[in-house]
């Protein structure tokens, strides 16, 4: 019995000494991965003009209005592009030598076959008009709660949708 304990310690004692080499190399991986590619650097003396106008066909913020902004801005010539999806309005700023109004609107109306582009207007300075909230009572305002409840009935409300639109229209259900 005392042999064996004996055999049974020396063979952990090479094990642990076979085991714990402090001289191994480290395996080296190669693993390649996507490179983000960086906008050309924008021209310090071009002329920038600003333009805003209405996008119609957008059904949702994430999907429709950030995939149009994305491609907006990453057309060769545009400085910056916003697409505000409640008030349905993009506003870009572009190089007038790389950019036309005509080749924003084509980039648009290619993202999907849904989306049209009406009232492309230059402007001066992008409108800082806020989206009107939830029972507000300006002029300005009047009739977009009703407008959006109508949008919502024709293109239907996920079950956890927390939008007023929704809201009503499961209300009526």
């Amino acid at each position: 019995m005392k042999t064996l304990r004996n055999i049974l310690a020396v063979a952990v004692l090479g094990l642990v000494v076979v085991a714990c080499k402090n001289d191994k190399q480290p395996e080296v991986k190669t693993v390649e991965t996507e490179v983000a590619v960086e906008k050309a650097e924008l021209d310090p003396n071009a002329t920038y003009a600003k333009a805003e106008f209405t996008i119609k066909g957008m059904t949702c913020e994430i999907g429709c209005a950030k995939t149009i902004e994305k491609k907006l801005a990453k057309m060769e010539g545009v400085k910056s592009a916003k697409v505000d999806f409640s008030k349905e309005l993009a506003m870009v700023e572009y190089d007038e030598a790389k950019v036309t109004p005509d080749n924003l609107s084509e980039t648009v109306t290619k993202t999907a076959e849904t989306y049209s582009v009406e009232g492309m207007k230059t402007v001066e300075a992008f409108s800082a008009k806020k989206a009107c909230e939830p029972g507000c009572k300006k002029e300005c305002c009047a009739g977009k709660e009703e407008v959006k409840a109508e949008k919502s009935m024709k293109m239907g409300c996920a079950a956890d949708c927390k939008m007023n639109c929704c809201a009503d229209k499961k209300g009526k259900a």
